[in-house]
């Protein structure tokens, strides 16, 4: 790959498998796929569960059913809260599949790929579309582009997942956008998120504790793990 210019970004999509994600397990069974929108704070606040909103989409009613009653099965899953049903029966599409059915799934973080890619510098910029058992990322980098297959062969090390660039493209956007997606935090969001990165937080293995880094910044485990799964939520937000 040639060196970036000074000022640019890049933009890739990322085709990418890892292991325990119940996602990539239901929609290599079924057919249908998964859009995953956004994280969101656990609903009682220090227990070590996320809660995400996706979109189960298909060509009918019953392969929608088929996927979310997997999902639900699913040993890797808590409980699947449905939001609502959308279905055009005149075949304008509201999602990749003409029925699309949104719900609230919780979930354990420590089974997520994002917090791996966020730390090599992969900015979460659309929702992941997941079909066939395999994610379709789209991330900005604001790196140089020498840098990118080493970092992506770190994700790969810590994580055992399998990842290919479908496509990279030089954009003056990347680097803004980044920024824009940080100046949203509160400073304590902030605060709590560049420690963890710092201290290893989002390596694998960890190389820090919850308890260690709330001690760091002088609060609670449950205020810190408020913070970050905030901060996580509002970086990995495509809105």
């Amino acid at each position: 790959m040639s060196e970036r210019m000074a000022g640019q970004g890049t933009r890739l999509t990322l085709d990418l498998w890892h292991p325990n994600c119940w996602a990539i397990e239901a929609t290599d069974e079924h057919r249908g796929g998964i859009l995953a929108h956004a994280i969101y704070d656990a609903p009682t606040a220090g227990i070590e569960r996320a809660n995400g909103l996706f979109t189960a989409y298909g060509e009918s009613i019953d392969e929608v059913e088929t996927l979310l009653d997997t999902i639900a099965d699913s040993e890797l899953t808590g409980d699947v809260l449905e939001l609502q049903e959308r279905f055009d029966p005149r075949g304008r599409r509201v999602a990749p599949g003409s029925v699309a059915r949104e719900f609230f799934l919780e979930y354990d973080p420590s089974d997520m790929i994002c917090p791996r890619l966020l730390e090599q510098g992969f900015v979460h910029s659309a929702p992941t579309q997941i079909e066939g058992g395999r994610e379709k990322w789209q991330v900005w980098f604001a790196g140089e582009r020498t840098e990118i297959q080493g970092r992506i062969d770190k994700v790969m090390d810590c994580t055992n997942a399998d990842i290919r660039v479908d496509s990279i493209s030089s954009t003056e956007g990347a680097e803004p956008e980044r920024g824009r997606r940080l100046d949203t935090l509160t400073r304590s969001q902030r605060e709590a998120f560049e420690l963890a990165r710092e201290e290893g937080y989002y390596r694998w293995p960890r190389e820090i504790s919850t308890r260690e880094l709330a001690s760091k910044m002088d609060i609670s485990k449950t205020t810190l793990l408020e913070h970050l799964r905030k901060a996580e939520a509002k970086l990995l937000d495509p809105q």
